[in-house]
């Protein structure tokens, strides 16, 4: 079992296994962020979309671990404006670096790019279909706040349609024999493809349109954003953007040991009241993102 120079496009590239040996190599950064073991590595971030924690999370840890970042932070400023194709920028790339970190709005993007890259990819979101770093950092941020990843009870509240995060976790939780709370508007439920996995792996979901209706039962409540550019007519989006609003006096009756995550940016649906609360945890989740891209990169390079 070695991930040395895997691709990571889908949460599902990597077992169940593998997806553990990521999370204990996490665990050892946490404890020791600053290794100098990426001597000579060069790591390429290329976001054809924008982002702010991912890319820095991932400049953060390539950075701790001593390596050097090449990229862009826009397709504005790339050779696709020159008319060059998606294949040939990803070629070259390919030739300039040890190690590419991608974000593209299209779906199927980061898969075709291990296709044809070099050296290997690892899809940093691509469009609404897969966030699998994100994934891994959620299971470890689960595993760190409830000691295990066995047997909760897990809410999925707000864009469950586009949210790629919830796509990718929900399928790697179904490792884990958890029970899936869905909570959206109709317009925005889980898509089937989706539910599929759950069903294969014979565990349990319910669909709700109301965060009161489940909130007291779970050990995770997980809020996602209402994605205003996933809307092709802007009126639909204003009809529900504001469906799902968690206040600090929800949380009365609510488990002790209850936690909230969020994969940021959040806009308005956790109020600002809910910071201090002890179960709000989506601070520290975005921290764990460097440890958990510390530890994936490590084992791709080889060098852990």
């Amino acid at each position: 079992m070695s991930l040395k120079n895997r691709s990571l496009v889908s949460i599902n590239d990597f077992t169940k296994e593998e997806q553990l040996q990521v999370l204990e190599l996490a665990r050892f950064f946490e404890k020791n962020p600053v290794q100098d073991i990426l001597n000579n590595k060069v790591v390429a971030t290329l976001f054809f979309e924008p982002s702010t924690r991912t890319r820095l999370s991932f400049e953060s840890a390539v950075s701790r671990l001593g390596g050097k970042i090449i990229g862009f932070t826009d397709a504005t400023s790339s050779s696709l404006q020159k008319g060059e194709s998606f294949r040939d920028t990803i070629k070259t790339v390919s030739n300039y670096s040890d190690l590419i970190v991608m974000r593209h709005p299209k779906e199927g993007s980061a898969r075709f790019a291990s296709e044809v890259s070099s050296v290997p990819i690892i899809n940093a979101g691509d469009g609404a279909n897969q966030h699998p770093t994100q994934t891994l950092l959620d299971l470890f941020t689960i595993n760190q706040t409830q000691g295990k990843l066995d047997n909760q009870h897990i809410a999925f509240v707000g864009d469950l349609k586009y949210g790629r995060t919830v796509h990718s976790l929900v399928m790697a939780l179904c490792n884990f024999n958890c029970t899936f709370h869905l909570v959206s508007p109709l317009e925005l439920k889980l898509p089937s493809s989706v539910k599929f996995h759950i069903n294969e792996s014979k565990q349990k979901y319910f669909q709700y349109t109301r965060i009161e209706d489940v909130i007291k039962n779970v050990d995770i409540l997980y809020m996602t954003r209402i994605q205003k550019e996933r809307f092709s007519d802007p009126i639909d989006y204003e009809k529900i953007k504001n469906s799902y609003i968690l206040k600090n006096d929800m949380l009365a009756g609510t488990k002790e040991n209850l936690k909230i995550l969020h994969p940021l940016p959040r806009v308005n649906e956790i109020n600002e009241d809910v910071d201090n609360s002890a179960k709000a945890y989506y601070f520290q989740q975005a921290m764990n993102g460097v440890y958990v891209r510390q530890a994936l990169m490590s084992l791709i390079f080889g060098v852990k």
